[in-house]
């Protein structure tokens, strides 16, 4: 095979933009990732990575560090709001190795984040090393030679390459570039985040029931729900919740919340609620929840776009890393080994690839916040009849989400995954 080298700016550096320029490593490709922010980090805490993103990050060859840092739940538990009545398990662990070749893990984000840096700044691996620039807050871009997108920072920078991949979240400055704007929709409700000290849960008898088995759980109930789960061996619970919108939105997208106000907004719920949450320690915060509209234009010659700056949904399948993370296995697959001549054609096949497999996933994701915030009654029960079966949420089945799209690697299928002791 001829090798063609390309070079490649990245506008982003959170999860999908690092794995995509550690993906392009692998291939040869010479990549350089633009972060506006002044230390390269992670926002948030948990994350939930299921089998169609684990998938993508074994091939990668980084199974022993995150190994090292994932918490693996042995099920997936639903509970309904009032008294904390498990309506359906489901189990993970190694049921979900055995069906898919990859895990379900449990990650603090930056823990996450750190090892995808790693890899991409280590010169043992092969291709070569990212080139990775923080405070480089990408704000423009310029077109003027087609062939040779140049990506533009605050300070006047410039960063030129073959290809430009806007991974830089949903206000993305490279999305306008080529014609795209927002679409953002704002969905009327806000997710609180918070972490919980694990060792606080196991003193405390209301809360010990927590730590018997690591699962992934969801309260459901009236125009609110809930997910927690452990990451760090169980040194902290992550809990997000989504509730009516309470912020003002001319002044911030997202605010700090505190213990109380997360306390009162589940007062009407099982009393174990209201113990656990009492638990949470450092920085709480709120953050109203957006959504773009479903759109199949990602690409314009030879720039495209990436995770949240194209398919931003709402967390409503667990599924924004994931996708962002397919994303970057199938433009490295597409990208890597075509002549300079042809990238325009292979974003496109990026793009065809991608688009309405995404599109599926932020159409579910909104489904599920109606599916997710029914009153009891009868649309109620008929929900959790549903949920009984375990086949999936809304309209796509665990079965098709958690394959994710097809890949190229053969060191992607499940037989590459050795059964081990983990």
């Amino acid at each position: 095979m001829t090798r063609h080298t390309h070079t490649v700016t990245i506008a982003g550096g959170g999860l999908g933009g690092l794995t995509a320029a550690l993906s392009l490593r692998q291939r040869g490709v010479q990549c350089t990732v633009l972060e506006q922010a002044p230390e390269l980090g992670e926002v948030g805490a948990g994350i939930q990575t299921a089998p169609n993103g684990s998938r993508v990050l074994l091939a990668l060859g980084l199974r022993p560090q995150l190994e090292a840092i994932r918490t693996e739940p042995t099920d997936q538990v639903r509970r309904r709001w009032k008294d904390g009545s498990i309506i359906a398990t489901r189990p993970l662990g190694q049921a979900v190795w055995d069906e898919f070749g990859a895990p379900y893990w449990h990650f603090h984000r930056a823990d996450l984040h750190r090892v995808l840096l790693e890899a991409c700044l280590d010169p043992e691996r092969p291709g070569p090393v990212v080139e990775v620039h923080t405070a480089s807050d990408v704000v423009s871009v310029d077109l003027a030679d087609e062939a040779h997108p140049v990506a533009v920072t605050s300070d006047g920078r410039r960063f030129a390459g073959d290809v430009l991949i806007g991974a830089d979240g949903v206000h993305s400055k490279v999305r306008r570039a080529i014609g795209l704007p927002d679409d953002l929709v704002f969905s009327g409700e806000m997710c609180y985040r918070a972490l919980i000290p694990g060792d606080k849960l196991a003193a405390d008898p209301a809360t010990r029931f927590l730590l018997d088995r690591f699962h992934s759980t969801m309260w459901y109930g009236p125009d609110r729900h809930l997910v927690h789960y452990f990451i760090r061996g169980g040194e902290y619970l992550n809990f997000g919740a989504s509730v009516p919108n309470t912020i003002d939105l001319s002044e911030s997208w997202s605010q700090t919340a505190t213990v109380d106000e997360m306390v009162e907004s589940f007062s009407q719920w099982d009393d174990r609620m209201a113990t656990i949450l009492s638990k949470a320690e450092g920085t709480s915060s709120k953050w109203a929840l957006f959504r773009q509209r479903r759109n199949p234009f990602w690409a314009d010659g030879h720039v495209a776009l990436l995770g949240d700056a194209c398919h931003a949904m709402l967390p409503y399948q667990a599924q924004g890393a994931s996708q962002a993370i397919e994303d970057a296995a199938v433009l490295a697959e597409e990208l890597a080994f075509v002549p300079r001549r042809d990238i325009p054609g292979a974003l496109l096949r990026y793009v065809s690839r991608r688009a309405n497999h995404a599109g599926m996933v932020q159409d579910a994701s909104l489904k599920n916040q109606h599916f997710y915030h029914l009153s009891d009654g009868p649309d109620q029960r008929e929900r959790d009849g549903l949920l009984r079966t375990f086949e999936g949420e809304s309209d796509v089945s665990y079965e098709w989400l958690w394959r994710g799209t097809p890949l190229n690697n053969p060191d992607t299928v499940p037989q590459s995954y050795p059964l081990v002791h983990r």
